[in-house]
């Protein structure tokens, strides 16, 4: 059958619109994923445009999430704080933008702190005061460890998974673990840091020298000398309820959120003092820097959009408008 003109104009747009959009819905890489929690959504954003290209279920309460070193796969804990804790880690398909069945954690509840290393998915779970991993090779939980802390909140994860910190909010101290053949029957030394109230939010430098936790509940920033476990300052950064920590990575900032305040707190590591608070809102939560350390994306959670921060001239460039309540914040490379 022969097509008319019209026609043929008409198949030619219909075949241009859905390539179009096919293009559009496809995952950018790098790519920013935004936890909106108040939806149990994930949103992929082009962070060139910084337009959402697609969103994705996330599972009941989702808090934060990582990406997968090869950029394909995102993972999400399902938190659900006291009343109703979760135990699930939800996964998503970058790739095709899907979920793909969860992992369920079973007795390990309130899983949180997130960090992709080694291949693996390491996880706090609050409420069973342990850490552990998840293998996606195998899809099984294949390491357990007991701290025995309240509320193991966030980790972090270093030199091949040898040494891992953790924040405790409710027992005011960090974890130093230490992979050790004289330790007990674990494997693994641990050292209980005392620092101010609440801590929750906290990195390690990049020279590896340093630990800073931002205290929530007193406004401080404990600096821990990672060599000797042992605080060397606290820095009143006066914020009413500082939730994330975040090292540029030349290791000259730090930036601290406040979620009760609405302010960036912008410190300089050398000195250790504030040199700029900016006021993001109503209350920000999760911060991340790019690998460049050009610019930084923090959540305004109350506000519903995470602003792009430069961090050289340490302005506001712009905003993602999102759905509600943006928290966690990953970036995704595919390779």
């Amino acid at each position: 059958m022969r097509m008319t003109a019209a026609v043929r104009r008409l198949v030619g747009f219909a075949i241009f619109v859905f390539a179009a959009g096919s293009a559009f819905a496809q995952t950018p890489s790098p790519a920013l994923l935004v936890l909106e929690k108040g939806d149990g959504s994930l949103a992929i954003v082009d962070p060139t445009s910084l337009k959402i290209v697609a969103r994705v279920p996330a599972g009941t309460d989702p808090h934060e999430i990582v990406a997968s070193d090869d950029g394909k796969f995102a993972y999400i804990s399902n938190y659900g704080a006291f009343a109703t804790p979760q135990h699930t880690l939800s996964i998503v398909d970058l790739a095709t933008q899907k979920p793909l069945p969860g992992v369920d954690l079973e007795t390990l509840v309130s899983p949180h702190g997130l960090q992709f290393a080694d291949g693996k998915v390491y996880f706090t779970a609050e409420g069973s005061k342990v850490i552990g991993s998840y293998n996606p090779a195998n899809n099984k939980v294949d390491w357990v460890l007991g701290i025995g802390q309240n509320r193991t909140h966030m980790l972090v994860v270093k030199e091949n998974a040898t040494r891992i910190f953790t924040s405790n909010v409710n027992s005011d101290n960090i974890t130093f673990l230490e992979r050790n053949k004289n330790a007990d029957a674990s494997g693994w030394s641990a050292t209980f840091v005392a620092v101010g109230k609440g801590p929750e939010g906290f990195d390690v430098s990049p020279d590896g020298k340093e630990l800073w936790a931002a205290n929530s509940d007193d406004g401080t920033v404990s600096v821990i000398e990672v060599a000797n476990k042992k605080v060397s300052q606290t820095i009143d950064v006066a914020a009413k309820h500082s939730n994330r920590l975040k090292f540029t990575p030349d290791g000259k900032l730090v930036l601290v959120s406040d979620i009760r305040g609405g302010d960036l707190v912008v410190l300089d590591a050398a000195t250790r003092k504030p040199i700029k608070r900016i006021n993001l809102g109503h209350g920000i939560a999760g911060i991340l820097i790019v690998p460049d350390g050009t610019r930084a994306f923090v959540a305004v959670s109350p506000d519903n959009n995470v602003a792009v921060v430069d961090l050289k001239a340490l302005t506001v460039t712009g905003r993602i408008a999102t759905g509600n309540g943006p928290d966690g914040l990953a970036w995704a490379v595919r390779k």
